[in-house]
């Protein structure tokens, strides 16, 4: 009898070694397929997909949990859909519906912190890791994980945002500044500088950084624009979004979103097309905005 029992249990060991081997194949297939959404001109049709493929990549993250390539995905993948289809959509209620706004803000951070969790799985760490000497925490980390930073850096920030009231939120912008800055550190032309226009927000709100907190951000809207050769939209709605509305800066604020409705949409296709929408949105909010 020991013959056939060995057999058999060469045969399952064989069989789980190449079902393991299917699905990391199809995992590193489905964690590379993030262009066909980027390079796609139909939002909405990008919108009705994107759930789909979200799932699927959960699904293959639990058989294997440790695909870093998948958990950038999933990271990138919550946040983006989080951004631009449900916190985009919560603003533009606000005005019309406070409930829906309100039910759509809190459904918007759960997932940006669904997108936390799968950044900070691929880097290795936990929140409660991050808020004690985050940059200490961070200082092991390499060029080839840029991505994940960044992605936790902005889904862990959105949430934060999303959650102004509370206390032990706001506690915690020290590992989200720890996390973007050592991006930047690594690689600041990441994603055609996609750091620096995450700064352009978060500069106004850093504490304890040195000079004019609206110079630091004009210098890194400059360095995003450059890195993006003028092909992104979102540089623009930042600036006018983080800077102009506080100082007041009305005229600059149009230009600005009428700048980034000239962007070539067809340069970044999906992202330029949802920051158009909000630079849209924004110009019909601007006697709301502006006390002239």
């Amino acid at each position: 009898m020991k013959a056939p029992i060995a057999m058999a249990a060469l045969l399952l060991l064989g069989g789980c070694s190449l079902r393991q081997a299917a699905v990391d194949r199809f995992a590193d297939t489905l964690a590379d397929s993030g262009s066909a959404y980027a390079t796609d001109d139909d939002p909405e049709l990008v919108r009705a997909a994107v759930p789909f493929g979200l799932k699927l990549t959960e699904s293959l993250l639990a058989e294997t949990p440790r695909h870093k390539g998948l958990l950038l995905a999933a990271a990138r993948g919550f946040t983006q859909y989080a951004y631009a289809f449900v916190q985009q959509e919560a603003d533009e209620a606000e005005d019309r519906d406070v409930a829906t706004a309100v039910a759509l803000q809190d459904r918007a951070r759960r997932l940006y912190l669904r997108a936390r969790g799968y950044g900070l799985r691929g880097l290795g760490f936990n929140a409660a890791q991050l808020r004690v000497e985050p940059r200490t925490t961070l200082a092991a980390i390499a060029k080839p994980d840029v991505g994940l930073l960044y992605w936790t850096a902005a889904a862990w920030g959105a949430s934060i945002a999303l959650t102004k009231s509370d206390p032990e939120a706001i506690a915690e912008l020290p590992a989200v500044e720890a996390l973007v800055d050592r991006a930047l550190e690594l690689d600041e032309s990441y994603a055609q500088g996609a750091i620096h226009t995450f700064l352009i927000g978060y500069e106004m709100a850093r504490q304890g950084g040195a000079g004019d907190p609206s110079q630091r951000s004009r210098l890194h809207f400059a360095r995003a624009i450059e890195l993006s050769a003028s092909g992104d939209a979102s540089p623009y709605v930042a600036l006018a979004e983080s800077v102009c509305v506080p100082a007041q800066g009305r005229a600059e604020f149009e230009s600005l979103l009428r700048e980034a409705l000239r962007v070539d949409a067809d340069a970044n296709r999906l992202a330029n097309r949802v920051m158009q929408r909000r630079a849209r949105w924004l110009l019909t909010r601007t006697d709301r905005l502006f006390l002239d």
